[in-house]
């Protein structure tokens, strides 16, 4: 009796299995198929654990696709947009330049050198980010959830159409948008103790006529010793962008004062 018990508790539990997949393909059919032609099976198994706990309710289509990573358009059950990141696990050039901006940070000690263990640490890099986006009061996406190389946000745009990047859209008033960027800038040093890296026209957005910061994976914490290197980098190329507009921008060295309030010079190499 007992091993009659058993197999009809495992029959039931492999019938619900196959029901619960037979929706899901049937719900994300088309994006699941695209998915599968890109993405290995472990992405699969990460893409349906978030469908199954409800983060993301129904997966729509790709909004845009990189060479480190796909974005997707999602929504969750109650009608909340997102954006679902998905990296790549087998582009070895992306792993070599990875490795500058997570060795030396204190969250990330220990850190196998395959190339999956290093793109799932990047995508929690940047998971980790955008939180202290968050609690500084940055205008960045909102991180939702992450699972191995899937990073879901809030996505930015509406009805499924992105908000445009600052390169394809020029702001109507140039200077104002600039220094809401600096704004930006000096709240990512100074609150949210990060140097972006790789702020410029193409990793802001223009929503509302103010602008987003996003890509912060490779965003470092203000104690590395890379910092200093990539706010220079950054002011250097947001100052360019602006300049083109003809924007009247701020010497490079009082912005960087400004900004890090002098606090650089703490994290220079010893």
């Amino acid at each position: 009796m007992s091993r009659e018990r058993d197999y009809d508790k495992i029959s039931d539990g492999l019938k619900r299995r196959y029901e619960e997949d037979a929706l899901f393909k049937d719900k994300n059919k088309e994006e699941f198929r695209v998915i599968e032609e890109v993405f290995d099976r472990l992405t699969l198994q990460g893409m349906y654990k978030l469908l199954k706990k409800g983060v993301i309710h129904t997966l729509h289509g790709v909004v845009n696709a990189g060479k480190e990573a796909r974005v997707y358009y999602a929504t969750q059950a109650d009608g909340t947009e997102l954006a679902v990141k998905i990296y790549y696990t087998h582009t070895a050039d992306f792993r070599k330049g990875m490795m500058q901006y997570i060795q030396g940070d204190p969250r990330f000690k220990r850190i196998r050198k395959d190339t999956r263990s290093i793109v799932y640490t990047w995508n929690q890099k940047e998971y980790n980010n955008l939180q202290l986006c968050e609690e500084a009061g940055i205008n960045a996406p909102r991180p939702i959830h992450f699972i191995r190389n899937i990073l879901v946000m809030t996505f930015i745009g509406e009805d499924g159409v992105p908000a445009s990047l600052l390169k394809d859209m020029e702001p109507e008033d140039p200077s104002s948008f600039y220094e809401h960027v600096l704004d930006e800038m000096q709240l990512l040093w100074q609150k949210a103790r990060l140097a972006h890296g790789d702020l410029s026209e193409y990793n802001i957005m223009v929503h509302e006529e103010k602008p987003v910061i996003f890509d912060v994976s490779q965003s470092m914490l203000t104690i590395h010793h890379m910092a200093p290197r990539l706010v220079e980098r950054d002011i250097k190329n947001v100052n360019y962008y602006f300049g083109r507009l003809g924007v009247e921008t701020r010497d490079p060295d009082e912005l960087k004062e400004w900004i890090t309030g002098g606090t650089e010079d703490l994290y220079t190499d010893s």
